[in-house]
């Protein structure tokens, strides 16, 4: 994966984004202002694939969100250590990050993998200090930004 502060990013007319991605801006409404209730619902509504929206959920967002939100998606990869995840999760408490949503496989072969969205509004450190305080934990093997609307 790219480092998302090496990425660059484009405010570009919603005429020129493909059907998709105006879909998957779609299906996001539809789930924010609570018309549907699960992205299946989403996705059926605007006709498109749930893989198409899952492809670019996290890249393609309105301007007045970006503005008004700061959204921060990492990928983390960890031992499978009980309370692994609790005390991950305490570095970003303290930070003063909302977690949003988490998703954690089923470890294997000892190992598992984390995606954690979080807000950081409120975060009173540096983004390079959080990646940096979460990859001091003797439990995580990894820890990268796969997306951005913090910087």
């Amino acid at each position: 994966m790219k480092n998302v502060a090496n990425q660059r990013y484009y405010l570009v007319r919603e005429d020129v984004l493909t059907d998709a991605m105006q879909k998957t801006l779609q299906a996001k409404h539809l789930l924010q202002s609570g018309a549907v209730s699960s992205i299946w619902d989403a996705v059926k509504e605007v006709d498109l694939s749930r893989s198409a929206f899952y492809k670019y959920r996290d890249a393609v967002f309105p301007f007045h969100s970006i503005v008004r939100e700061r959204i921060l998606t990492i990928f983390i990869q960890l031992q499978d250590e009980k309370g692994a995840l609790a005390r991950l999760l305490e570095v970003v408490t303290i930070s003063h990050c909302n977690v949003l949503t988490i998703h954690q496989t089923i470890p294997i072969q000892g190992r598992a993998n984390v995606t954690l969205s979080l807000d950081v509004t409120s975060m009173t450190i540096e983004l390079d200090q959080l990646i940096q305080q979460l990859k001091k934990l003797e439990f995580v093997e990894s820890a990268e930004v796969i997306s951005s609307g913090a910087l």
